[in-house]
């Protein structure tokens, strides 16, 4: 059975969402044309026969085996040979492919790999194509993810320490982000909104962001649940992404479906209020001194 990924992307996301900084962006990976050179033997035409196209992101990496994960989240062992060809490609309608050494196959990278079926069963890459924007992104993200990770890690203790035991909070402020009916997608005032917040939020020392979703009455109790973490959901997606909210300093999201309704539910006016996402400024009362 062929192991696929229909947008492996989505998977790249999922991994490194939040994770490289902007900073990181400007970083360009140097190219290099050298031959990959690993210690697996190639297997012989007549002990190997064509093996699944695995489509997916390299998840793990021993020596010269990869794990592969595929959108439906099977993994895969796959290893290299002396020749396996790995190429990336990029540029102009995706034209010009370049040779890339082995060394650059890092975790976090979406492949797309053609392999051998071997006599004792196992997969042998012959050859693994990727995206050059994908390659930059993964190598950036290997170059910066350490540091990164020791100073977000120390925040996290930091504030901790001051507030893991406080279970009591002041609210400075509520900003409430409508939707449409049925919908969980955010208007052009709904992202000036949440980034306003994000800045006032920012100017505060401690401050820390809750998101709850609502629904108006309509639908069913499943359906208004579903649809209130959706919206939530969306709301915390734009302010990590967006508006560079740490992730840290961000209290689970929730959704509450019709719960604490803000206005009456027999209007048409009132169900488009409740159709919202609150999303509160908060500042634990141990910090704020009250």
């Amino acid at each position: 059975m062929t192991a696929t990924s229909r947008n492996p992307r989505l998977l790249l996301l999922a991994l490194l969402a939040g994770i490289a900084p902007a900073s990181l962006l400007a970083a360009q990976p140097p190219q290099t044309d050298a031959d990959l050179s690993v210690n697996v033997p190639a297997p012989s035409e007549a002990a190997a026969t064509p093996g699944p196209r695995i489509e997916g992101i390299i998840t793990a990496r021993h020596g010269d085996l990869l794990q592969i994960m595929t959108a439906d989240g099977t993994r895969t062992m796959v290893a290299l040979s002396n020749d396996t060809r790995i190429t990336s490609r990029g540029g102009f309608l995706s034209l010009g492919r370049t040779r890339l050494a082995g060394e650059r196959l890092l975790n976090g990278l979406p492949v797309n790999v053609e392999t051998l079926q071997t006599g004792g069963g196992g997969l042998v890459a012959r050859r693994i194509d990727l995206r050059n924007r994908d390659l930059r992104t993964a190598t950036m993200i290997h170059n910066g993810t350490a540091q990164q990770f020791s100073e977000q890690t120390a925040a996290t203790a930091a504030l901790r320490t001051r507030i893991g035991s406080i279970d009591q909070y002041n609210v400075r402020s509520t900003t409430n982000v409508n939707f449409a009916f049925g919908r969980a997608t955010l208007s052009d005032q709904a992202k000036a909104d949440l980034c306003a917040t994000a800045t006032s939020a920012g100017a505060i020392d401690n401050a820390l962001l809750l998101v709850v979703g609502y629904t108006d009455s309509t639908g069913s109790d499943e359906v208004n649940q579903a649809l209130s973490e959706r919206r939530a959901g969306s709301v915390v997606h734009y302010l990590q992404q967006v508006c560079h909210w740490q992730p840290y300093r961000m209290l689970t999201p929730t959704g509450m479906a019709e719960a604490d309704p803000a206005a009456d539910n027999s209007t048409p006016e009132g169900q488009a209020l409740n159709r919202r996402v609150q999303v509160s400024i908060l500042v634990s009362k141990a910090v704020d001194g009250l």
